[in-house]
Protein backbone atom coordinates (compact mmCIF):
# COMPACT_ATOMS: atom_id res chain seq x y z
CA UNK A 1 0.00 0.00 0.00
CA UNK A 2 1.28 3.40 -0.91
CA UNK A 3 0.81 6.50 1.23
CA UNK A 4 -1.16 8.52 -1.32
CA UNK A 5 -2.85 7.10 -4.36
CA UNK A 6 -4.74 8.71 -7.16
CA UNK A 7 -7.62 6.94 -8.81
CA UNK A 8 -9.08 8.26 -12.01
CA UNK A 9 -12.61 7.72 -13.23
CA UNK A 10 -14.97 8.46 -16.04
CA UNK A 11 -18.45 7.43 -17.06
CA UNK A 12 -19.96 6.34 -20.34
CA UNK A 13 -23.42 5.47 -21.55
CA UNK A 14 -24.14 1.98 -22.84
CA UNK A 15 -27.15 -0.13 -23.82
CA UNK A 16 -27.12 -1.51 -20.24
CA UNK A 17 -26.98 1.92 -18.60
CA UNK A 18 -24.22 4.15 -17.32
CA UNK A 19 -20.86 2.49 -16.75
CA UNK A 20 -18.20 3.96 -14.44
CA UNK A 21 -14.57 3.06 -15.07
CA UNK A 22 -11.79 3.49 -12.51
CA UNK A 23 -8.05 3.32 -13.13
CA UNK A 24 -4.76 3.69 -11.34
CA UNK A 25 -1.62 5.00 -13.05
CA UNK A 26 -0.91 1.35 -13.95
CA UNK A 27 -4.22 0.50 -15.62
CA UNK A 28 -7.95 -0.10 -15.44
CA UNK A 29 -8.99 -1.48 -12.05
CA UNK A 30 -12.81 -1.32 -12.03
CA UNK A 31 -15.77 -1.24 -14.39
CA UNK A 32 -19.06 -0.83 -12.54
CA UNK A 33 -22.68 -0.28 -13.49
CA UNK A 34 -24.01 3.11 -12.44
CA UNK A 35 -22.67 6.63 -12.21
CA UNK A 36 -19.99 7.90 -9.86
CA UNK A 37 -22.52 9.66 -7.66
CA UNK A 38 -24.37 6.40 -7.01
CA UNK A 39 -21.17 4.34 -6.68
CA UNK A 40 -19.17 6.77 -4.55
CA UNK A 41 -19.72 4.99 -1.21
CA UNK A 42 -18.98 1.56 -2.71
CA UNK A 43 -15.84 2.77 -4.51
CA UNK A 44 -14.47 4.58 -1.46
CA UNK A 45 -15.01 1.45 0.67
CA UNK A 46 -13.23 -0.66 -1.97
CA UNK A 47 -10.37 1.85 -2.20
CA UNK A 48 -9.88 1.87 1.59
CA UNK A 49 -9.13 -1.88 1.41
CA UNK A 50 -6.34 -1.42 -1.11
CA UNK A 51 -4.88 2.06 -0.61
CA UNK A 52 -3.99 4.10 2.45
CA UNK A 53 -5.10 7.48 1.19
CA UNK A 54 -7.06 7.84 -2.03
CA UNK A 55 -8.24 10.73 -4.10
CA UNK A 56 -10.57 10.30 -7.07
CA UNK A 57 -10.19 12.52 -10.13
CA UNK A 58 -12.37 12.62 -13.22
CA UNK A 59 -10.17 12.17 -16.30
CA UNK A 60 -12.00 11.39 -19.55
CA UNK A 61 -8.78 11.26 -21.60
CA UNK A 62 -7.45 8.33 -19.60
CA UNK A 63 -10.41 6.16 -20.69
CA UNK A 64 -10.55 6.89 -24.42
CA UNK A 65 -9.37 3.40 -25.41
CA UNK A 66 -11.62 1.58 -22.93
CA UNK A 67 -14.66 3.56 -24.05
CA UNK A 68 -13.80 2.86 -27.69
CA UNK A 69 -13.56 -0.88 -27.01
CA UNK A 70 -16.85 -0.90 -25.09
CA UNK A 71 -18.51 0.93 -27.99
CA UNK A 72 -17.06 -1.63 -30.43
CA UNK A 73 -18.32 -4.47 -28.21
CA UNK A 74 -21.85 -3.07 -28.14
CA UNK A 75 -21.70 -2.44 -31.91
CA UNK A 76 -20.74 -6.09 -32.54
CA UNK A 77 -17.28 -5.06 -33.76
CA UNK A 78 -15.29 -6.59 -30.86
CA UNK A 79 -15.47 -9.96 -29.10
CA UNK A 80 -12.76 -9.47 -26.48
CA UNK A 81 -11.00 -6.60 -24.76
CA UNK A 82 -7.37 -5.59 -24.86
CA UNK A 83 -6.84 -3.10 -22.07
CA UNK A 84 -4.10 -2.74 -19.49
CA UNK A 85 -5.51 -3.74 -16.12
CA UNK A 86 -4.43 -3.26 -12.53
CA UNK A 87 -6.87 -5.30 -10.49
CA UNK A 88 -6.87 -5.98 -6.78
CA UNK A 89 -8.03 -9.16 -5.08
CA UNK A 90 -6.85 -12.29 -3.35
CA UNK A 91 -4.75 -14.83 -5.23
CA UNK A 92 -7.84 -17.06 -5.47
CA UNK A 93 -10.03 -14.24 -6.80
CA UNK A 94 -7.42 -13.36 -9.39
CA UNK A 95 -7.30 -17.00 -10.58
CA UNK A 96 -11.07 -16.96 -10.99
CA UNK A 97 -11.05 -13.60 -12.78
CA UNK A 98 -8.36 -14.81 -15.18
CA UNK A 99 -10.48 -17.90 -15.86
CA UNK A 100 -13.39 -15.62 -16.82
CA UNK A 101 -11.22 -14.22 -19.60
CA UNK A 102 -10.96 -17.71 -21.08
CA UNK A 103 -14.71 -18.02 -21.66
CA UNK A 104 -15.18 -17.37 -25.38
CA UNK A 105 -17.58 -14.73 -26.64
CA UNK A 106 -21.03 -16.21 -27.13
CA UNK A 107 -20.44 -19.15 -24.77
CA UNK A 108 -21.16 -19.81 -21.11
CA UNK A 109 -19.55 -21.82 -18.35
CA UNK A 110 -20.87 -22.94 -14.98
CA UNK A 111 -19.34 -22.12 -11.64
CA UNK A 112 -18.33 -25.77 -11.51
CA UNK A 113 -16.58 -25.45 -14.88
CA UNK A 114 -14.60 -22.49 -13.53
CA UNK A 115 -13.69 -24.43 -10.37
CA UNK A 116 -12.42 -27.31 -12.50
CA UNK A 117 -10.54 -24.89 -14.76
CA UNK A 118 -8.59 -23.41 -11.84
CA UNK A 119 -7.99 -26.90 -10.41
CA UNK A 120 -10.13 -26.33 -7.33
CA UNK A 121 -13.06 -28.70 -8.03
CA UNK A 122 -14.46 -28.48 -4.50
CA UNK A 123 -14.44 -24.69 -4.45
CA UNK A 124 -17.62 -24.07 -6.44
CA UNK A 125 -19.12 -21.76 -3.79
CA UNK A 126 -15.85 -19.89 -3.40
CA UNK A 127 -15.76 -19.46 -7.18
CA UNK A 128 -19.25 -17.99 -6.96
CA UNK A 129 -18.05 -15.55 -4.33
CA UNK A 130 -15.06 -14.53 -6.44
CA UNK A 131 -17.21 -14.09 -9.54
CA UNK A 132 -19.53 -11.89 -7.45
CA UNK A 133 -16.54 -9.71 -6.53
CA UNK A 134 -15.37 -9.33 -10.15
CA UNK A 135 -14.20 -5.72 -10.44
CA UNK A 136 -14.36 -5.57 -14.24
CA UNK A 137 -17.93 -6.06 -15.43
CA UNK A 138 -18.10 -6.84 -19.16
CA UNK A 139 -14.28 -6.71 -19.52
CA UNK A 140 -13.91 -9.88 -17.41
CA UNK A 141 -17.08 -11.55 -18.69
CA UNK A 142 -18.72 -12.84 -15.51
CA UNK A 143 -22.06 -12.48 -17.32
CA UNK A 144 -21.04 -15.68 -19.14
CA UNK A 145 -21.14 -17.71 -15.91
CA UNK A 146 -24.38 -19.61 -15.28
CA UNK A 147 -25.64 -22.29 -12.92
CA UNK A 148 -24.85 -25.96 -13.59
CA UNK A 149 -28.49 -26.47 -14.60
CA UNK A 150 -28.24 -23.69 -17.21
CA UNK A 151 -30.12 -21.17 -15.08
CA UNK A 152 -29.16 -17.52 -15.02
CA UNK A 153 -28.04 -16.99 -11.45
CA UNK A 154 -26.65 -13.97 -9.68
CA UNK A 155 -25.14 -10.97 -11.37
CA UNK A 156 -23.90 -7.90 -9.54
CA UNK A 157 -25.37 -5.65 -12.24
CA UNK A 158 -28.73 -7.41 -12.05
CA UNK A 159 -30.13 -10.30 -14.04
CA UNK A 160 -31.66 -7.90 -16.58
CA UNK A 161 -28.16 -6.75 -17.57
CA UNK A 162 -26.87 -10.32 -17.64
CA UNK A 163 -29.73 -11.33 -19.95
CA UNK A 164 -29.07 -8.35 -22.17
CA UNK A 165 -25.33 -9.09 -22.47
CA UNK A 166 -25.90 -12.78 -23.18
CA UNK A 167 -28.58 -11.95 -25.73
CA UNK A 168 -26.19 -9.43 -27.30
CA UNK A 169 -23.65 -12.25 -27.65
CA UNK A 170 -26.43 -14.42 -29.14
CA UNK A 171 -26.43 -16.90 -26.26
CA UNK A 172 -29.80 -18.59 -25.88
CA UNK A 173 -31.11 -17.65 -22.45
CA UNK A 174 -34.01 -19.31 -20.66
Amino acid sequence: MSKRSFLYYDECDSPVGTITMVATEAGLCRVDYGNMKDLETKLHAWAKKHFLCVEFFKDANRFTEVKQQLLQYFNNERNEFAVTTDFYGTVFQQKVWKALMQIPYGETRSYKDIALNIQAPRAVRAVGGAVNQNPMSIIYPCHRVIGSNGALVGYAGGLDKKKHLLSHEQVKVG
